[in-house]
């Protein structure tokens, strides 16, 4: 294992030198090793060739980044992530206030297995503290009780330097703000990820304006700006499209129920999930006696690993529908194979079909939810990695080419048809926006009730199978 500590710096040639020494010495857990990413963030002072002599003299654990001009904590701490070689991140501001003694404190909850991020609180009081500024510190605790209430995390210190991550997620998370608003930035992020998050009591020994603290009530009222900003805006992934399709859907609560209920009268006692992506689904069908939820995205896997806390009989594979090796663990155990908008991803689908068979017992189901109308077609389809929307014949004639006896396929959300035509279709649009899905989703209780009433097909069709006895 290793760690990757993520050093700004900025005109701290007075104490660089000693931090890096104490950043060496602090202990880490067994056969863990390190590296220290050092972004020179512009600096004018002298401290550029100071740590010039630091990379030279440690040069196996120090890497060294300039930037040719002062960018601000956030754009340093942003290219700083991007060299992170590490499994595990920590951030360590350039200065002597955070005490690296309690970087094996910060790693513990996520070496458990129960924490994906963990902040080092100032204000869990360990055995002594610095007495300091009171305004400074009332202002800290007013934009974590404002950050708290937008993010409804319950943290007693969001403004804190101190953040270890796991690195894969950490990668995945873009940070915009280029200066002291990426902590509220950061936070707000990780509370609509759905992150595992934990608090443990940190050394602090702030130092004061004469010594050269730099963070000023501007910096404030910037935060303050950043938490009404990413409450409103959803951006919390790279990769924005697909990922931010399956987020929207994820907070669409009583859409996912919906669907489930439109599902479960289908669904038996040992299900494999194909695709489970983050959960949406899964979460409305447990407990189960065996709930085996795939995916083979890396960044969905750590989010469904989540899931399985105090969540007995739900188990995670990696899985790829379209490689039969991945299902061999699995031939004739499971009586319920659930493949909710995946197949329509998947260029080979009749390999697909046959790998959910063979996984099956005898009378086995598969319940399969595909987009209809190739009529339907858009852009957004070709962003999330749609291969093709489905007509009744098709799906038909795929499912029983697999060997599968087709008892049904059900039309599902009329109302979506209509909208997905409109919006994507005729206006051209390649993203559903947070507030459009907020609408939709607060109405499923009248969609649910007049959803037959409409004379044009569903947005989506719903199969059942069965394999043969």
């Amino acid at each position: 294992m290793k760690l990757s500590i993520l050093m700004p710096v900025y005109n701290e040639r007075y104490l660089i030198a000693e931090l890096v020494h104490r950043v060496l010495a602090a202990s880490l857990p067994d056969n863990m090793e390190r590296e220290i990413i050092i972004v020179d963030d512009g600096s004018t002072d002298g401290t550029r060739q100071i740590l010039l002599e630091l990379k030279d003299l440690y040069r196996d654990v120090v890497k060294y980044i300039p930037h040719k001009q002062n960018r601000g904590k956030g754009a340093a701490v942003r290219t700083a992530i991007s060299e992170a070689t590490g499994d595990f991140c920590i951030f360590q501001d350039a200065d002597l206030e955070y005490d690296p003694r309690d970087y094996g404190v910060m790693l513990q909850p996520i070496l458990e297995g129960v924490a994906d991020v963990v902040y080092g609180s100032r204000f869990l009081y360990r055995e002594r503290r610095r007495v300091l500024y009171y305004r400074h510190s009332l202002g800290n605790r007013f934009l974590t009780t404002l950050s708290n209430l937008f993010t409804d995390l319950y943290l007693t210190d969001m403004e804190t330097c101190y953040k270890a991550f796991r690195t894969e997620l950490l990668k995945t998370i873009p940070i915009r703000s280029n200066d002291f608003g990426m902590e509220p930035e950061i936070t707000a992020k990780v509370a609509k990820r759905g992150f595992r998050v934990y608090e443990v009591p940190i050394r602090y020994d702030g130092r004061t304006y004469a010594e050269g603290k730099k963070i000023t009530w501007k910096d404030g009222f910037k935060a303050l700006l950043t938490i009404m900003k990413y409450w409103l805006i959803d951006d919390c992934y790279h990769e924005r499209q697909g990922n931010d399709v399956l987020d929207s859907f994820a907070h669409a609560h009583r859409f996912n129920k919906w669907m489930s209920d439109a599902i479960r009268p289908y669904v038996g006692h040992r299900i494999l999930e194909i695709g489970a992506g983050i959960g949406n689904i899964t979460v409305q069908l447990l407990p189960r006696e065996r709930f085996i939820a795939s995916d083979y995205d890396p960044q969905f896997l750590n989010i469904l690993r989540n899931m399985t806390l105090k969540r007995p009989g739900l188990e995670i594979a990696e899985i790829d529908a379209s490689k039969k090796e991945h299902f061999e663990p699995y031939q004739n155990q499971m009586d319920t194979v659930l493949c909710i908008n995946v197949l329509e991803h998947i260029k080979d689908s009749q390999l697909a079909l046959r790998n959910f068979y063979n996984v099956l017992t005898k009378g086995g189901v598969l319940v399969l939810l595909v987009p209809q109308g190739p009529w339907l077609y858009s852009e957004l389809d070709s962003s999330i990695g749609h291969v093709k929307r489905y007509t009744k014949q098709i799906l038909s004639e795929e499912i029983i080419a697999a060997g599968f006896e087709l008892e049904s396929i059900i039309q599902f959300n009329r109302i979506g048809f209509l909208g997905w035509l409109i919006n994507n279709k005729i206006m051209g649009r390649i993203e559903i926006s947070k507030y459009q899905m907020k609408f939709y989703d607060s109405l499923v209780w009248l969609w649910r009730r007049i959803d037959n009433k409409f004379p044009w097909p569903g947005l989506s069709l719903i199969a059942i199978a069965r394999k043969r006895k």
